[in-house]
């Protein structure tokens, strides 16, 4: 029984044994793929193979932990003090640029109301108006008298056919030749008149069918004439509202653009008097404009270019603290293995000790 005991004791230390160095080679298979790591593991072979112990090496690298802890604590303290003056810079660039902008704009603001451009343009477009619609009333009157030239004979042509009508007692061929001559005049003056045309129509179809034999048909002709006539006078006097209608209306844009050129007018010599006034200040805010335009400008290259290194040193900041904490985690791996009771007595085994 003890016997049984004893060997079954035997087994389960050789299989927590084999367990630790099977344990032991997989953690410094890991360690060794880094160079600090496996110096650390091959200076440990190194050490108990001449006989020496681990414990200077475990206080070493103890010390280094710490060291490294140290280090990187003051890489984060250095790059929290650098973003606090990257953010101050920053702010500071772009307040400056502000500024530059709101010099700018008030010294071309100064410049603009100085000179003389803006009221020379004003000037200008205003008489190009004031021809523009010259020109057009001076169309729009002469389409008025060709209007009012037409209509008045048209009335005439009227007028005489309904003189001889009034004079038909016995109706001849020449009289009533003379009426459809007058009606082809009409007709030709108003053809494409749209409310004239269906009447005129009516009536060149009723002189060539009428013979004047009857004075009912001269009564009829006499009718429309009347409602042609009518026709033609309220024409004649809505076309006369019109034309005097706009030439109101055209008489008080006049009016009005030329009261706006006595402003502008008024207003140049207001300009040169401040000109004269501000002479001197018109050069020096001219100049001193473009030192603002110049000052913004490397302002804006001061900006980026801040932007850019803290964009740079934020990289190598990170690539740093991965490079501390892997270092840093490599070396408790190690101090943990070197800690370990069953490491040295499995590098020993390793060296043949």
């Amino acid at each position: 029984m003890r016997t049984g005991l004893l060997i079954c004791l035997i087994f389960g230390v050789l299989s927590v044994e084999l367990n630790m160095e099977r344990h032991s080679e997989e953690v410094l298979a890991k360690l060794k793929e880094s160079k600090w790591a496996s110096f650390i593991v091959d200076f440990a072979e190194v050490e108990l193979g001449s006989g020496g112990a681990l414990t200077e090496l475990v206080e070493a690298i103890s010390q280094l932990i710490d060291q490294l802890e140290e280090e990187l604590d003051d890489i984060h303290h250095v790059y929290s003090k650098r973003t606090d003056e990257h953010n101050r810079d920053v702010t500071r660039y772009e307040q400056e640029i502000q500024d530059a902008d709101r010099d700018i704009f008030n010294g071309e603001d100064f410049i603009d109301n100085t000179l003389l451009a803006q009221l020379k343009t004003n000037i200008e477009e205003n008489r190009r108006i004031l021809d523009s619609e010259t020109v057009n009333r001076k169309k729009q009157h002469e389409q008025f008298l060709s209007n009012i030239a037409e209509i008045n004979e048209a009335i005439g042509a009227v007028d005489e056919s309904l003189g001889l009508l009034s004079q038909i007692t016995n109706p001849s061929l020449v009289q009533f030749k003379r009426v459809q001559t007058n009606l082809g005049r009409i007709q030709t003056s108003f053809q494409n008149h749209s409310s004239f045309a269906p009447i005129i129509k009516a009536l060149l179809e009723l002189a060539t069918e009428q013979n004047f034999a009857d004075q009912g048909s001269v009564s009829q002709l006499v009718k429309i004439f009347n409602e042609l006539r009518v026709q033609f006078v309220d024409t004649l006097n809505q076309e006369t509202a019109d034309e005097s209608a706009a030439e109101t209306k055209f008489a008080e844009r006049v009016a009005q653009l030329e009261k706006e050129f006595a402003e502008f007018q008024r207003a140049v010599l207001i300009k040169n008097s401040e000109i004269a006034a501000n002479e001197q200040k018109l050069g020096e805010t001219i100049v001193y404009v473009g030192q603002r335009k110049d000052d913004r400008a490397t302002l804006q290259a001061q900006l980026q270019a801040e932007n850019d290194n803290y964009a740079s040193e934020t990289d190598l900041y990170n690539r740093t603290v991965a490079e501390y904490n892997k270092e840093i985690e490599i070396s408790k791996q190690a101090l943990g293995l070197l800690t370990q009771p069953s490491f040295e007595q499995y590098v020993k085994s390793k060296v043949g000790i």
